[in-house]
């Protein structure tokens, strides 16, 4: 499979890259750097250099050529408006037509669940990061593409378990980057899972049994 990820060297995205690689898929991303580049070629994967902010639709489509997945796992954890505003809500609306514009069907978003922190008293630019995380989901949920959102719970950089809790509803705690990953990687090559909302958190089921326990639930 060739996979496309937007966020290819963030938390999650860096982690999903190494895992498609080592599965033998081509990876490919958007870095900002010339030493990004260079560090994901030494590894076997590539990147164009450009700016997800300030590209068009056209511009983002022409990178997405030949992929055959879409993985948009970039964010702005909660930081200022400008920069969640584009980066969690405008990237995902651009990626959308830009995916259209180049014939890219299946489309995975990382998202996040929609009670996370509710225990505790947010500030504004939290806020606004969770309503536009909701609308990215609701603006992917709506496109015609083969998508899938999956909402994970608190990300921490723990070494992975190998097992979760994958489901329509989950309940909010904290799961390891690399389970979120593995769960990705797997997401991917089903495609008989598709157009679904998914939550995702510790558990106990082994991933690659818990994304097909879903399919069968459809």
């Amino acid at each position: 499979m060739n996979v496309f990820i937007i966020g290819i060297t963030g938390g999650v995205g860096s982690l999903l890259a190494r895992e498609l690689h080592v599965r033998g898929d081509s990876v490919r991303g958007l870095v900002r750097l010339h030493a990004q580049q260079t560090e994901l070629r030494q590894q076997g994967m590539d990147a164009q250099i450009a700016d997800l902010a300030t590209m068009t639709p056209n511009e983002l489509a022409d990178a997405f050529s030949d992929a055959d997945a879409i993985v948009y796992s970039a964010g702005s954890n909660g930081g200022s408006r400008e920069i969640t505003k584009a980066i969690d809500g405008d990237g995902v609306e651009k990626a959308i037509c830009a995916a259209h514009i180049a014939g890219v069907r299946r489309f995975l978003l990382v998202s996040v669940l929609p009670e996370s922190w509710r225990e505790r008293e947010l500030g504004e630019e939290v806020e606004y990061y969770f309503a536009t995380k909701k609308g990215a989901d609701v603006a992917v949920s709506q496109s015609e593409l083969d998508w899938v959102i999956l909402r994970p719970s608190l990300l921490v950089d723990e070494p992975g378990t190998g097992t979760v809790f994958l489901g329509p509803a989950a309940f909010h705690d904290q799961i390891p980057r690399a389970d979120v990953a593995s769960t990705l990687s797997q997401l991917l090559h089903e495609p008989r899972l598709s157009r679904q909302i998914l939550e995702l958190n510790t558990g106990s089921m082994p991933i690659q049994e818990a994304v097909r326990v879903n399919v069968h639930a459809r």
